[in-house]
Parts: C-alpha cells; sequence; structure tokens
C-alpha cells in the first residue's frame, strides 16, 4: 500500500530527528454494514477509510501522529512537527527493510472485497426476524445488524521490519423486543468471526431469532431480584466479561508499567482459586479475536496468564515490553491508523473444568443463576465493577425457582478470582468489542459455567 522507497526515506527522516524507535503503520479499512426493524430493512451502508500512522519513541516518551496522504513529503512532515520538541543527535540508523508474509491462519473466502453479498445478509436478518416474531405475539418488534469489515494493514519500522496482513471481520446479530402491553423486555443473540460471509454456513437465523426471543420473554416474566451477599453461578460464553473487563485490563502492561494494576508485583504468586486457570490466546482459528500479527508486526501466540490460581503471565506490547522486562506476547493492538498500539487483549477466557452446571445450582441455598450477563462499569486500577444481569434466576434449596429482573454484580475481580470454587466442563466463547486507550477492537470473552462463592447482588425486591 505504501511505497517501499517513501517508507525508508521517511524512517530514514525519524532517526535523523534523534528518535530510537520510528514505525509506519498503514491501513485500508472496507466497511459494510445492514441494518433491519423487523420486517423492513432499515440501513446498507459501506465506506473506505484509508490512512497512515506514524509512531516516533524517545526513551520511554512516544510521539504519535497520523495522515491520509502517501507522499514522501507529507510524511516528513508530521514527522519533523512531532520531534520539534524532542530533536537529539541520531544515534541509530535504519537497517534495510525485509518483507515478512505473516503465516494466514484464518482463511476466508466470501471477502468483503470480492462480494458484499447484501443480499445474503439481509435474507438472514429476516429470517431471523421471523422466528423471533413467530415465538409469540408478544414479540413485538425485532432490530437486526450485519456487520463485514476487511482490513488490510501494513507496517515498516526502523528495525527493518516490513509486514502486511488482511483480516476480514463478519458478525451477525438481532435483539428482539417483548411487551405484555404495560411492562418491556428485550433479548439478544449474536455470532461472529474472523472470516468472511461463508460464516452463514456456520450460523442459524432461526436459532439467533429463537434465543433473542427467548430470552426476551423470560425477562418479561421475570420478577424484582432480591439483593445482599450470595453465591452466584454465572453462565459460560459471555459470563466471561467480568474476568475480560475486571481482571484481563489488569494484566496488561499498560497499567502494569503504570503500578496502576492490583497485580503489578503479583508475578507468580496466588492470585485465584487453584480451580481457575486463564489464557489469552490469539491463535484460534477464525475466532472473533484473533490476529496472524498484532498492529506493531509480532506474530501472535497463545499468552498463559494464570496457571491453578497462579500469575504466570502478563499481556505486553513492545513498550510494556521494555519499562517492565517481561517478554512481548504479540498483544500489540489499535483500533486504526489513529491509534498508537498499547497491549491488548485477544480471545480471553477462563479453561473449563471438571464440574457439573447442575451440581453448581444444587449447592446453592440461596442465591442467583446469571446466566447471561450484559454491560456493566469497571475501576481500571482496582477492577471494581457493577454488572447488569441481562438474564437470571433466583436459586433456592439447590433449585431455579423463577427468573429474576434488575439484578446486578458488584465485586472487584481480585476478590471474585479467589471466589471462584466450581468451574464447569460447558466451555464457550462469545464476541464483543472492548475499549481502551488504544480504541475499540474485537475481543472474544469466554468461560464455562462457574461458581462464585460470595459476590454482593444488587436488586429491587
Amino acid at each position: 500500500m505504501l511505497d517501499t522507497r517513501i517508507a525508508d526515506k521517511a524512517i530514514d527522516h525519524a532517526l535523523a530527528q534523534g528518535a530510537n524507535f520510528a514505525e509506519l503503520f498503514i491501513e485500508r479499512n472496507h466497511v459494510s454494514n445492514v441494518d433491519t426493524l423487523s420486517s423492513e430493512v432499515q440501513a446498507v451502508q459501506s465506506g473506505i477509510d484509508f490512512g497512515i500512522g506514524i509512531r516516533l519513541v524517545y526513551g520511554a516518551k512516544v510521539l504519535y501522529g497520523y495522515t491520509n496522504r502517501t507522499e514522501e513529503e507529507e510524511l516528513k512532515r508530521i514527522i519533523t512537527e512531532l520531534a520539534a520538541k524532542d530533536l537529539r543527535d541520531p544515534v541509530n540508523s535504519a537497517r534495510s527493510f525485509d518483507f515478512r508474509a505473516p503465516v494466514e491462519h484464518h482463511p476466508a473466502q466470501k471477502r468483503l472485497s470480492l462480494d458484499p453479498e447484501i443480499e445474503g445478509k439481509v435474507a438472514y436478518l429476516l429470517a431471523a426476524d421471523r422466528t423471533a416474531r413467530a415465538a409469540s405475539n408478544m414479540i413485538s418488534q425485532t432490530r437486526g445488524h450485519c456487520l463485514q469489515r476487511e482490513q488490510s494493514v501494513e507496517l515498516f519500522n526502523s528495525e527493518g521490519l516490513h509486514t502486511a496482513d488482511t483480516r476480514n471481520y463478519v458478525r451477525a446479530s438481532l435483539t428482539a423486543y417483548a411487551t405484555d402491553g404495560g411492562e418491556q423486555a428485550t433479548g439478544s443473540s449474536n455470532e461472529g468471526g474472523l472470516l468472511g460471509w461463508e460464516i452463514e454456513g456456520r450460523i442459524s437465523a432461526e436459532k439467533t431469532g429463537g434465543e433473542a426471543a427467548r430470552q426476551a420473554l423470560v425477562n418479561l416474566s421475570a420478577r424484582p431480584c432480591p439483593s445482599g451477599r450470595m453465591p452466584v453461578v454465572l453462565g459460560n460464553g459471555f459470563g466471561g466479561v467480568i474476568f475480560h473487563e475486571a481482571c484481563g485490563h489488569l494484566l496488561e502492561t499498560t497499567s502494569v508499567a503504570k503500578k496502576a494494576s492490583v497485580f503489578h508485583d503479583k508475578m507468580d504468586q496466588m492470585i485465584a482459586n487453584p480451580v481457575v486457570s486463564a489464557v489469552d490466546d490469539g491463535t484460534i482459528t477464525n475466532e472473533w479475536g484473533s490476529i496472524n500479527i498484532d498492529d506493531e508486526g509480532m506474530e501472535t501466540q497463545r499468552t498463559q496468564l494464570i496457571k491453578d490460581g497462579r500469575l504466570t503471565h502478563f499481556l505486553a506490547d513492545r513498550l510494556g515490553a521494555e519499562k517492565t522486562g517481561y517478554a512481548r506476547t504479540g498483544s500489540g493492538r489499535r483500533q486504526n491508523y489513529r491509534f498508537a498500539p498499547a497491549s491488548r487483549m485477544r480471545n480471553t477466557f477462563i479453561e473449563p473444568g471438571d464440574a457439573e452446571l447442575d451440581d453448581m445450582i444444587g449447592s446453592i441455598d440461596r442465591g442467583l443463576y446469571a446466566s447471561h450477563l450484559g454491560g456493566g462499569s469497571v475501576q481500571p486500577g482496582t477492577g471494581e465493577f457493577n454488572f447488569a444481569v441481562q438474564e437470571g434466576y433466583y436459586v433456592e434449596d439447590g433449585k431455579i425457582r423463577y427468573p429474576v429482573k434488575a439484578a446486578t454484580l458488584i465485586s472487584t475481580g481480585p476478590a471474585v478470582l479467589k471466589t471462584i470454587s466450581m468451574v464447569g466442563r460447558d466451555f464457550s466463547l462469545a464476541c464483543g468489542m472492548c475499549g481502551s486507550i488504544s480504541g475499540a477492537v474485537p475481543t472474544t470473552v469466554g468461560q464455562a459455567s462457574l461458581k462464585v462463592d460470595d459476590i454482593l447482588v444488587g436488586g429491587n425486591a
């Protein structure tokens, strides 16, 4: 996407300004969105964005700028402006670029640049809508969304790296609204991955629509949730969002390097119950949060974060590795060329155990089964969180009694890790978006169902 000679001149110019390290991140991002409202197409949109991010490093200081132009003079102009207050005598010389093509672990056939497949996506969303509304006359409306994205990236840096990659993302979802005249409730279902529209053969519009409607109808019949401290069973899949938000971010060198994480000095210490082992894995084939290379050009990998309750690794980008001394993990990620990279999660999950869901619920005298979690808020430095329960059930004497609404889970990530006593076999993953200092990136969360022995539940019963 960028002439190698121009990249070479730009990198040389950056080093001539005394930068210790210089990098060019070139991106072409092609996006297509299809939206439906019940049985009608609401919007079909597409667009292409192109730009170049320029990063200069002076010791521990990072300077960053970007442009949509590819001319040598433009790149040099931005570099000169970035370095104006940090000019130093040159200490490094650029190496010759050695192009390395990454291994393609996530093949895509029906890519956006070949065919946007609009008719197929509309048909999928409308079929999901029909299934949802056929489930009950209380399903009053649905909203469908299908995203497809083709992101091509190219990197040059002053260490001689030249590499490129193309990432194909696709995601389809449906939200159903149920009403009985006085109350309204919602339910949703979504599927996604790092592949093309061939995902259509792996997912089911009937399953998507049926699950969205089922959840909406359950929530419509729910009673107010009791409150207080109690044991809680967290459902599989998206239940892993608590670990991602309340613990995962504390294991990124973005916070560890600043000692803003409660785990910054806990390496090799027990930070969780021994039944807990957690992983961040960027290599899972065609998974939503996977990548071939990170946004610094490093091949991604599988990183064991916690093993049998013991902290074993942090997630480190290039700068984080330099500041902390921990090895890079291929976790340098950014939303697009407008952002400098930072250490970020990819596919983050608690590994499955050997417990059964029925046994977890059966062990509770009075508590909650949070089968699906929704959104929430987290305090980055401490991991204090407040998460809404999207679908939950009151448990008494080891049995599920009735669905509940307006339930929230309140605790801290470090506290939850130590009070997980059982981890199930029913492992699954769920896709989402994660926001942090380097923008919003596709990430996957996951776990099997697990039991937390003691957590504060907020409710209005």
